[in-house]
């Protein structure tokens, strides 16, 4: 049994497939118009979890992720401002469809990179739009919706559970906080857009039966989930910052359109922090993959563990630092399953109970703090046999997906110029040099490879 938060509940509660055989699973995915930031990672990174713990305890997932390649407004609580697609366009010299395709490629590759098991499908907005105007249609005639010149807006006071995910309820809600000064279209302040009429300058635009326009941002996730999974589906995954409004109104507008629930269980991962701020452009404290190789941290997976050591619904403080100190302790596991792959396994007994702490730790609310420090103890344990550790840690990265056994059985093609530092840095030990032994092994470790001294020397290591 798992136990997730549901945001919905406002409790932990089990999760288990309505059919009894596979969760369904619907987890928001990027809007591409820039590389995924650290940020996105940790969220997908949350669902990807998900995933793993589900499989690892034998239940099979259907898991989709959208892929919102139509572009939504750059102030989300307003529905105002400028398409972001758009704008990413018209900086980067490209058309709206030429950077959908090249961020969705982007983000495919970074998932990977961060060793995120991809969805069994990725819809995209773009190729979704009639479902969203039959369920457009259909909250028309059940009166959930209204149209003015063209665009189309929900009406929340016919929906009476609003605000039951977010607490933000009709009477809790300052008449501003959705404000569009010159909007006077709206019947309530609280009423979002389900298709928006195009202006002059709008590229994107599609047919609908109201004129030419485009879809709100709610509406595209609706679409495409319930294109997936019917009227029901057990779990919606997503960052903090979706429950409102688009998960709030993404209730309503589901919901309304078929008059019962859709989505069982919500479950939601926090803010990431970065250098103590919330992460912004003018603070210089965004970062991508390639920010971070940039910066030299080669290893995707080392961010990987870093997040691994906090719990996905608790905000997190990403700083470089702690960045290089998981970097460290992942080479060092990496490290230590190959050198014992080989080892025997004997003590049944203990490897056994390691195994049910695990178990226990990733199903209670995905525990990933609790699960790396019993990864740490087990490699550390004397206890244990060799062979008992790597086969414990080779399981578990089901789970923890850090490709602890990169190294194993593997080879080292040590390049040239790193077999010189290794050399001067051999000599400059012999020497009692340690000052500029320490230089040249920082200079090894910059080429991409780990020196570690044995009682039988040095030995070499790629990063």
């Amino acid at each position: 049994m798992v136990v997730l938060y549901d945001t919905l509940a406002r409790a932990r509660v089990d999760v288990t497939p309505a059919d009894g055989r596979a969760l369904t699973v619907y987890s928001c995915g990027p809007t591409v118009y820039r590389y995924a930031h650290i940020g996105n990672l940790r969220t997908f990174l949350m669902a990807d979890l998900i995933r793993r713990t589900f499989e690892y305890t034998g239940v099979e997932v259907h898991q989709i992720q959208n892929i919102t390649d139509v572009g939504h407004m750059t102030d989300e609580l307003t529905d105002s401002g400028r398409d972001r697609m758009e704008l990413a366009a018209e900086v980067e010299g490209r058309s709206p469809e030429e950077i959908a395709g090249f961020y969705t490629e982007a983000f495919l590759v970074d998932i990977d990179a961060f060793n995120i098991r991809r969805a069994r499908d990725y819809p995209r907005a773009s190729e979704h739009i009639p479902h969203m105007l039959e369920l457009i249609v259909k909250l028309l005639e059940r009166e959930h919706a209204y149209e003015v010149d063209g665009t189309v807006y929900f009406d929340v006071t016919t929906f009476t559970r609003y605000g039951a995910l977010s607490g933000n309820t009709l009477d809790a809600l300052h008449a501003d906080h959705r404000k569009v000064i010159g909007d006077t279209k709206k019947r309530h302040h609280a009423d979002f857009v389900l298709w928006k009429a195009a202006g002059p300058a709008r590229q994107m635009r599609f047919q609908s039966p109201w004129g030419e326009g485009y879809p709100g941002w709610h509406i595209e996730c609706s679409a495409m989930s319930m294109a997936a999974f019917g009227e029901g589906f057990d779990l919606h995954t997503g960052g903090e910052d979706n429950v409102f409004p688009h998960h709030e109104d993404e209730i309503a507008q589901s919901e309304g359109a078929v008059g019962h629930q859709v989505v069982r269980h919500w479950t939601h991962g926090a803010h990431l922090l970065s250098e103590g701020r919330k992460m912004s452009k003018s603070v210089q404290n965004v970062y991508d993959l390639r920010d971070l190789e940039q910066r030299g941290h080669r290893d995707p997976l080392a961010a990987r563990l870093l997040f691994l050591q906090s719990r996905y619904r608790a905000q997190m403080n990403f700083t470089l630092d702690a960045l290089a100190g998981a970097d460290t302790t992942l080479a060092r596991w990496r490290r230590h399953v190959a050198d014992w792959d080989a080892g025997t396994t004997g003590n049944d007994d203990l490897a056994g109970k390691y195994e049910q702490r695990f178990v226990e730790a990733i199903t209670d609310d995905l525990d990933t703090p609790a699960a790396v420090a019993l990864l740490a103890e087990v490699m550390s344990s004397d206890a244990l046999s060799h062979g008992d550790r790597t086969a414990l840690a080779r399981r578990w990265d089901r789970v923890l997906g850090l490709d602890l056994a990169r190294d194993a059985g593997a080879s080292v093609d040590v390049p040239s110029e790193v077999a010189e530092l290794l050399e001067q840095r051999e000599r400059a030990r012999e020497t009692k040099d340690y000052a500029e032994a320490d230089r040249l092994r920082e200079a090894i470790r910059a080429q991409g490879f780990d020196v570690e001294d044995t009682p039988g020397g040095p030995e070499i290591r790629s990063r």
